[in-house]
């Protein structure tokens, strides 16, 4: 019986999402109409009703087809639209309402509030788009209070939520490795979300052997993000990982160079990882550990577990304006640097993009760490 109630109650939650989501996707396409309507005298409505539910609705349909279909690229596409629609569009309605109540009449008023909502929406699309496909380096410069053998300096690069798959495919796997490469660094780590869910747009694309090309004397190794697991194929990636010689830690531990620790952790979203006591607890703490763990999420485990330098990602720093202030809510360091007591903590804001290619108020970046070590 307590099956059934709840049963009851979650289709509850998601009818009620989709009478609300339906709602507002009835909003936009309305206001979409009577500019339309007004500036170009449009007439055919119940065919510009179509296109806007295929729109509304693109992502979700989208779920059976193969990650690399049309019908996806638009879902994708349609979420930074509907995000900043509904951050644009009330604000729209009463400028045109002030206008035509005060300056101009109704028509003039709908017609140049529109051509500012569209010359805003291609300023939101084109920049979104540059910073999303043009990744900046981020330095930083850490010191480790530990020797690390006959090591005294590291440079570490470091890049995160590729989500490599439907938008960002080949290209912008060339611009990592490019720029990755170019920094020649001694190791070289990718703290989760490498994929975009499901690996067989990965390997569609060839991407995997682009990725073969990154190069680091100390190795390149990698960790799960939630993004693997939500693919639901993680022996197939992992098997893809191995041929192009990057080693995924999965709950482990390596010494590297007889120097440092590395520590790779599951995801959050596996519910059965080991903590960092766990992980740490047979090291010897006097050597420098170094850690990935895709969300920053656990730093006060890690930091009591004497980890002294973390990376994280996970967070696309909000990826599009004003998601910033959520995350910053969220996470105690949602991006950049963050020292607690001897540990120092770097949160990427990712290399990729989920969903739409926009990014506004976060830059798609790799990160160039420099370590010092010092006893």
């Amino acid at each position: 019986m307590g099956y059934i109630v709840l049963s009851i109650q979650n289709i509850a939650k998601v009818g009620g999402f989709f009478l609300i989501y339906t709602a507002l996707a009835f909003y936009m396409g309305w206001n979409g109409w009577v500019w339309l309507e007004t500036s170009f005298g449009a007439s055919h409505i119940y065919v510009y009703g179509v296109i806007v539910a295929v729109f509304a609705y693109s992502y979700l349909i989208s779920q059976p087809f193969s990650s690399t279909s049309p019908v996806r690229v638009i879902g994708s596409y349609w979420l930074g639209i509907f995000q900043y629609a509904l951050l644009i569009f009330p604000l729209a309605d009463l400028v045109a309402w002030i206008l035509q109540t005060t300056v101009i009449d109704r028509e003039d008023a709908i017609v140049w509030t529109g051509i500012a909502v569209v010359a805003l929406f291609i300023w939101i699309f084109v920049s979104g788009t540059f910073n999303a496909y043009s990744p900046v380096v981020r330095p930083y410069e850490v010191t480790v209070a530990k020797n690390a053998g006959s090591r005294k300096q590291l440079r570490i690069a470091m890049a995160s939520d590729m989500h490599f798959g439907t938008l960002s495919g080949r290209a912008h796997a060339r611009r990592l490795v490019a720029k990755i490469n170019e920094l020649k660094p001694d190791l070289i780590l990718l703290p989760g979300d490498i994929i975009d869910d499901d690996p067989k747009a990965f390997m569609k694309k060839g991407i995997g052997d682009i990725l073969k090309e990154l190069h680091a004397p100390l190795g390149v190794y990698g960790v799960l993000g939630n993004h693997e697991y939500y693919g639901k194929q993680i022996p197939v990636f992992l098997e893809e990982m191995k041929r192009i010689n990057i080693e995924m830690l999965l709950d482990e531990t390596v010494m590297i160079d007889d120097s440092f620790y590395l520590v790779g952790r599951r995801d959050k979203t596996d519910h059965h990882r080991e903590s960092f006591q766990q992980l740490t607890s047979s090291l010897r703490h006097e050597i420098p550990i170094i850690a990935m763990d895709h969300q920053p999420s656990d730093l006060q485990n890690a930091e009591e577990s004497r980890v002294d330098l973390l990376l994280s990602g996970h967070t696309h720093r909000g990826q599009m304006a004003p998601n910033h202030l959520f995350t910053k809510k969220l996470f105690e360091v949602d991006w950049g640097y963050l020292r607690k007591n001897q540990m120092h903590v770097i949160v990427s804001s990712g290399f990729g993009f989920w969903g739409p290619p926009l990014r506004l108020g976060s830059r798609s970046e790799i990160i160039q760490i420099d370590v010092t070590f010092n006893a």
